[in-house]
């Protein structure tokens, strides 16, 4: 059913958008688990839909126009502006300053305040799946993207002074998935071969923490995804479990025998660390690596599938949308390893069943499009204030006083939450 699925990420998941064939979809999730459908667009096939946070802006990629990022104001359904490249679009981030559009070998990171190209990051590593990801965190308003298509670098670029920050040497197979922390001082990593997680101070660039995610088959990554406070990092696959860390060092009492240091487990730890200068350190890392603090079992495999750790009610939750078409809601017992049970199952289409527990969703809407097409060339020339007729400079300052964090002066418009979100129109010269 869906092409593609992306939960939005301030503070915690509380919306989930879907794009398919038909179209593409927004949902609210409530603090109840409660699933509701806001929005609905069903005049094009959608590959890519991300929103930003819980705005109205809603950036869209179909797969009749793969080379042209459309974006929209959903609650007027109105379109803002769209933008052609030289390729294929394979992904889109965005936070409250910057918008990145990822094509196979450059990155184009736009102002969102009024959607100018500042910088293009070209010649980069051919990177067939788009894998990029931009921080959330205007402090720390970092993106990370591969450095390498034979070996996993992260490169780590500072995208509002728009120069590059490091270069994490984190696997020695390809990147498979990348995922910044809420506050964008960590990031987490995954490798093609995806038997390892592992997570690395971003300023520094120095490895934090290294889960064994598996050892007896490789498999690919779909989803990383940090927990608000960054203390847990849920993993999702192709296979049919999903894998719960705690970001959290193993403390140990002098004196104290625990279950674990007993059994044979706890005797082969040990004989491992004390030869470590002998063995491989493929044998060493198996046994010095974290496991997983909890898992989950879906019912599927196989399928795309994101995951996210929400928190309702003090409640933590975890999240799975799948390609399936439904919505995963579990409830996480992080006070005793492995306690996970299902709470709520969500069907994403419009069909209702017995296993569905959402609320109805509202009535579609028609996006009313407008005429505001701009060329490449004249995204990259950009436009002044000054440049502009009287109603577009308007609406550019009402841009600029939507995008600060709060707005200052008390405008009407705020981007951490479901307001207006002011259309900008520009046109090519």
């Amino acid at each position: 059913m869906a092409l593609c699925l992306s939960f939005d990420r301030v503070p915690f998941a509380t919306s989930l958008a879907v794009g398919s064939k038909s179209g593409y979809k927004l949902f609210s999730i409530s603090s109840a688990g409660h699933l509701e459908k806001i929005y609905e667009n069903d005049t094009e096939d959608i590959c890519i839909v991300e929103r930003l946070f819980s705005s109205s802006l809603v950036a869209v990629v179909s797969l009749s126009s793969p080379r042209t990022l459309t974006v929209c104001h959903f609650r007027k359904g109105t379109e803002i502006c769209n933008y052609s490249y030289s390729n294929t679009i394979l992904a889109v981030k965005l936070n409250r300053a910057r918008l990145v559009v990822c094509l196979e070998e450059s990155l184009y990171i736009h102002n969102i305040r009024d959607m100018r190209v500042l910088h293009t990051i070209r010649d980069t590593p051919p990177n067939l799946s788009g894998l990029c990801t931009l921080s959330i965190c205007s402090d720390n308003c970092y993106l990370a993207y591969p450095g390498s298509n034979t070996i996993g670098e992260v490169q780590i670029f500072d995208a509002i002074h728009l120069q590059a920050k490091t270069m994490i040497p984190a696997h020695d197979s390809p990147l498979a998935a990348l995922a910044f922390s809420s506050t964008g001082t960590k990031v987490a990593t995954a490798s093609e071969k995806g038997t390892v997680i592992r997570v690395f101070d971003v300023h520094e660039g120095t490895k934090l923490f290294e889960f064994r995610r598996g050892v007896k088959r490789c498999v690919t990554i779909s989803s990383l995804s940090f927990s608000s406070d960054s203390m847990w990092l849920c993993c999702s696959s192709n296979t049919e479990t999903v894998h719960i860390f705690k970001l959290e060092e193993p403390k140990e009492t002098p004196g104290q025998t625990t279950d674990e240091a007993q059994s044979w487990m706890g005797y082969l730890t040990k004989a491992v660390t004390a030869s470590a200068n002998y063995l491989p350190s493929q044998v060493t890392d198996v046994f010095t690596q974290g496991r997983a603090f909890a898992s989950v079992h879906l019912p599927f495999q196989g399928l795309k599938n994101v995951c996210a750790i929400t928190v309702t009610h003090k409640i933590p939750k975890l999240l799975v949308a799948s390609a399936d078409g439904y919505l995963y809601v579990y409830n996480l017992d992080l006070t005793e390893t492995g306690g996970c049970t299902l709470l709520k199952q969500h069907r994403l289409d419009d069909k209702q069943d017995e296993t569905d527990c959402g609320g109805s969703g509202t009535s579609a809407q028609t996006v009313q499009n407008t005429a505001c097409i701009n060329s490449y060339a004249g995204a990259l020339r950009g436009r002044s204030p000054d440049s502009m007729s009287g109603t577009e400079s308007e609406k550019y300052q009402e841009m600029i006083a939507a995008t600060e964090s709060p707005p200052k002066g008390g405008g009407p418009f705020r981007l951490d939450d479901d307001s207006e979100f002011p259309p900008v129109t520009q046109r090519a010269d």
